[in-house]
């Protein structure tokens, strides 16, 4: 059995500056945001742009402009990211939009739309948008959208470099600055640059940028606009290039760790430069997101001369004593380092940069899958698309925070960026947090699945694509391995083969320190496309597609027993939270289907968790499989969070998915204790399902199941046991399925070893009397991002959530914030989700508070329903 040892990023040429993060949120504490590094460094500033744009959408085409007609002159945009081809020559002359309006300054925008970026112009609604699927969220995202802001530049700026820098925009857009295109970029995912120095002037500049977005062009939501940050980068003609530096640590061990550093210095200018560099390394501090007061260690110092119109490297290593590893939660702890790297002329500071890394080694063992410094980390993952719910896919910090914050509650210690580059605050939120990575860029390559998808732009972009999404992410410790596909259409072909191999050998050229995955979901082992695979990721094989136990684990573990194989996709467990139906399966593991686990009146998926699509299995099914294949490596669970769109099993009637273990409002289905019982069973814990409220139903039959990880359980019903049960081996589930329903209280009390480990009651809700708000934060920043998740529950005169309830609950805010936006968690709610009004769904809403940009002070969040008592919260704004 070989093993392949990675220390902690490797060794290569050219890098990554890291885009800021903060720590994570505690509960009820407010702190800064900061989206990214500090905007001022010495001879370096990093302006936030997203303020104070003017759009507009336009369901038909307003311009007669289209990729198509811009091609030549937005091509020239990947040119640094062109290794293995030629490289495109801007066209001279008059672009094709040179003489539309909108990217003239002349034009009357002021009946546009004022918005801030990140943007995302459908979520707002209606839902039913025409000739939009349902499995795209049936939300107006097509059309072309127009984006225009002035830019100000200052006699302080003349003579500098000044670079815009778009973190996402869906999809294919082209950026103009004075009525001169610069460039675009295609792919709405990925993060890229554009030099404005050739076409802006002192004083003011119009920026005018196209969107646009066909009408089938994406699986799921893809969200559209300028849907996350926008910078504005001054900088000495003479800088640290983009994506500028790349540090690897090729050995590491307690006492010591070798680091490597590589610095690509770009000059612009017209003549050569003599420049000295010098790197220092600092412990980040995870609380202030600042470097700490004491330097690390630093790195020799260097010079270079770099001549005009070119880009050098230059390489330095260090040794840092006893370092602070980063590693896996709960286990190990994530530390961060920062360097940061000062560039001199003639003794003078033109640029500084700062680079964010950890040290760790990374292991890639057939038999005992990854291990981090060291140590087996087995992979409790879960895939997870970028929308997040009701504010859409535009980035927002807190809600992305949030959404780790619940899964890793759960147990979750891994993210499948499915089936795209992430926001880059993302990757940095998952390097503070302690998860591992999977980091996916397509979802397509030369074959399409949907007649506009990214197989229209594979051919002449998936290098530039490709090199930029790793250039971008390869500094973050999270990334333990690369994924450059997901169920490809080609897999069982040579031509699919030869692509793998293609996209191998250019992760191998940007990153040879990670090995590279791709979910495959039909080539079978020993096929051309599972040989280029370094990592095979089974979609559903592993654990055998629906019903049947048919494992592809075994064939490829004989075929490749030196690879790491894992299920980069599980389960696709389906249910809608706190909706059970009866009769309930008796099988562990049962197909999804009208009247066998789902309800097509009420649009509803039982919440036994017991039913899966007909590729997919349930939890326990899963669970077991992956005990008998112990060299499988671990899983990623479809999905951690519902997300909108692709709404199986009702597809051309449900508006959001029904996959996640988290539903899309943020609140917790049963399926989550599952999970938790599994992933953390050292943590006592016991969850009752179904809720115990059930007047149509006494008398008959209702079965309870328990979620533990207990080794003994005792059901008491009114007082009287039901039995005591233990749990078998294949087993991951207390059920008590010939329980005849009494109004009352269901007791369960767990053991583990012959203790109590945990116990939990279930009461009768009686009529709903009265409203309870919690807020999951009630002080926040007042700086216009931070947000507040406000959850409203439907109570009886007790106290106990009524668990059917669904009252029409009427939000309201006092005080510098506004409500953005809504939801329940259903997945057939076709509310729009700015509503101010929403009914409850299994007892339960949300509001989405955000603060006002620089206003602080007491924030009132009011909720009311007819016939109930009302109620507010009050949070700090600070």
């Amino acid at each position: 059995m070989v093993s392949t040892v990675f220390n902690a990023r490797g060794l290569l040429l050219l890098g990554i500056a890291l885009l800021g993060i903060p720590p994570a949120a505690e509960a009820g504490v407010a702190r800064r945001l900061p989206n990214g590094y500090p905007t001022t460094l010495a001879g370096r500033e990093r302006v936030s742009i997203n303020a104070g744009w003017r759009f507009s959408r336009f369901e038909s085409n307003p311009d007669s402009l289209s990729y198509d007609v811009l091609k030549e002159w937005i091509l020239p945009t990947g040119n640094d990211f062109i290794d293995n081809g030629a490289k495109h020559e801007r066209p001279t002359g008059v672009d094709p939009g040179a003489n539309v309006t909108y990217v003239q300054e002349s034009f009357d925008d002021s009946e546009w739309e004022t918005v801030n970026v990140p943007h995302d112009w459908a979520i707002k609604g209606p839902f039913h948008a025409p000739n939009i699927p349902n499995s795209m969220g049936a939300l107006p995202i097509n059309g072309v959208g127009w984006y225009r802001r002035n830019l100000t530049i200052t006699s302080s700026d003349v003579g500098k470099s000044i670079f815009l820098d778009i973190d996402g925009a869906m999809s294919n857009s082209a950026v103009w600055i004075n009525g001169e295109i610069l460039g675009g970029w295609p792919y709405g995912y990925n993060s890229f640059r554009l030099d404005l120095t050739p076409y802006i002037k002192e004083g003011d500049n119009l920026l005018a940028i196209r969107i646009d977005n066909p009408l089938n062009f994406s699986r799921w939501y893809p969200g559209a606009g300028l849907y996350r940050n926008v910078w504005l980068i001054k900088v000495d003609q003479t800088h640290i290039g983009q994506h500028g530096t790349y540090i690897t640590t090729p050995v590491v061990s307690a006492e010591s760790a070798d680091v490597d550093l590589t610095v690509v210095i770009e000059n612009k200018g017209n003549s050569s430069r003599s420049v000295e560099l010098k790197t220092d390394v600092y412990v980040l501090d995870t609380e202030t997101g600042q470097p700490g007061a004491e330097v690390v260690v630093s790195f020799p110092p260097a010079t270079a001369s770099v001549a005009a119109s070119t880009k050098q490297s230059v390489n330095a290593s260090t040794t840092v004593r006893n370092p602070r590893l980063w590693g896996p939660k709960p286990d190990q702890v994530p530390h961060i380092y920062v360097a940061i790297t000062t560039l001199l002329a003639n003794g003078t500071v033109i640029d500084s940069y700062e680079t964010r890394f950890g040290i760790r080694s990374i292991t890639y063992n057939g038999n005992t899958g990854i291990s981090v410094n060291g140590k087996r980390v087995y992979i409790q993952g879960t895939n997870n698309h970028h929308d997040h719910g009701s504010i859409g896919a535009a980035f927002h910090l807190r809600a992305a925070e949030r959404q780790l914050e619940l899964l890793q509650e759960m147990g979750c210690n891994a993210l499948r960026m499915s089936h795209n580059p992430p926001a880059p605050e993302l990757l940095d939120l998952a390097d503070t947090f302690g998860f591992l990575v999977l980091d996916e860029i397509f979802d397509v390559w030369k074959e399409g699945k949907i007649d506009d998808d990214y197989h229209v732009y594979f051919d002449e972009w998936h290098e530039p694509d490709l090199r930029t999404f790793i250039r971008r992410d390869r500094n973050h410790p999270s990334i333990m391995a690369w994924s450059f596909g997901n169920e490809i259409v080609e897999q069982t072909t040579a031509s699919g083969g030869a692509t793998a191999r293609e996209l191998g050998g250019i992760i191998t050229e940007e990153d040879p320190t990670r090995q590279f995955s791709a979910g495959i979901n039909n080539a079978k082992a020993g096929s051309e496309f599972a040989t280029a695979v370094e990592i095979p990721g089974l979609n559903y094989q592993g654990e055998g597609r629906g019903t049947s136990f048919d494992s592809a684990y075994p064939s490829y573990h004989q075929t490749y027993p030196d690879k790491v194989i894992w299920s980069t996709e599980s389960s696709s467990g389906v249910s809608s939270r706190g909706t059970y139906l009866f009769p309930v399966t008796s099988a562990n593991s049962t197909t999804v289907s009208d009247g066998v686990g789902a309800d097509a009146d009420t649009l509803f998926v039982s919440a036994y968790e017991l039913y899966a699509v007909s590729w997919g299995s349930s939890p326990d099914k899963v669970f077991g499989m992956q005990d008998k294949f112990s060299y499988a490596a671990g899983e990623f669970v479809w999905t951690g969070w519902d997300y909108i769109g692709e709404p199986t099993p009702f597809d051309t009637e449900a508006r959001s998915s029904y996959f996640g273990i988290i539903d899309l409002a943020g609140f917790k289905k049963d399926r989550f204790f599952l999970y938790q019982a599994r992933w953390r069973p050292d943590s006592p814990m016991a969850h009752i399902l179904p809720h115990w409220t059930w007047p149509d139903r006494v008398g008959q039959l209702t079965p309870v199941h328990v979620f533990s990880s207990a080794d003994e359980a005792e059901l008491f019903i009114n007082g009287n046991s039901a039995g005591k049960l233990q749990r078998q081996p294949s087993n991951y589930r207390f059920r008590w399925d010939n329980v005849t329903y009494a109004p009352g209280a269901l007791h369960v009390v767990t053991y583990k070893n012959g203790a109590v480990w945990a116990e939990e009651t279930l009461k009768t809700a009686g009529a709903a009397a009265k409203l309870v708000l919690t807020a999951d934060r009630t002080a926040i920043s007042g700086d216009g991002r931070d947000l507040s998740f406000v959850s409203v529950a439907v109570v009886d005169a007790d106290g106990t959530t009524v668990p059917e309830a669904s009252d029409a609950i009427t939000f309201s805010v006092a005080g510098p914030a506004e409500i953005v936006s809504t939801d329940n968690g259903n997945p057939a709610d076709f509310t729009a989700f700015p509503s101010l009004k929403r009914d409850t769904f299994g007892g339960f809403a949300l509001a989405v508070v955000r603060s006002q940009p620089g206003a602080a002070g007491t924030i009132t969040v009011s909720a009311q329903a007819a016939g109930l008592e009302g109620t507010e919260i009050v949070i700090t704004a600070e």
